[in-house]
């Protein structure tokens, strides 16, 4: 496939990567929900969480613990963060390669934006 988040990981097209390991590229969102918004996709090739083999949960493990990791470095794990992933039209997905949304930096609303 050749989504946007592709190209970033092929780097064909400028974003400010924040993360990167062997298996996970992490980049700041370019309409940031929260004032932490950062995106973390697997290099591995799957458009959805559906599309996940059960016998790889370590894929979506990964991406979790990767934004974990980048929460405690940037120094507001503590004060919390929320971490979403969208599947299909239906539940929010706009590009088509599995991803992990990290929301942080101010407390956040029930449905992930910053409270009022």
């Amino acid at each position: 496939m050749s989504t946007l988040f592709h190209k970033i990981i092929r780097r064909e097209i400028p974003a400010d990567i924040v993360y990167e390991d062997a298996n996970v590229i992490a980049f700041r969102d370019i309409a940031p929900q929260a004032p932490v918004h950062v995106l973390f996709v697997p290099k591995q090739d799957f458009a959805t969480l559906n599309d996940v083999p059960v016998d790889a949960p370590e894929i979506v493990g990964r991406l979790a613990v990767a934004a974990a990791q980048y929460a405690k470095a940037q120094g507001f794990a503590q004060d919390g963060y929320r971490i979403v992933m969208n599947c299909n039209g239906d539940g929010g997905q706009t590009v088509f390669q599995i991803h992990l949304h990290l929301l942080a930096g101010a407390p956040l609303g029930r449905f992930g934006t910053p409270a009022a």
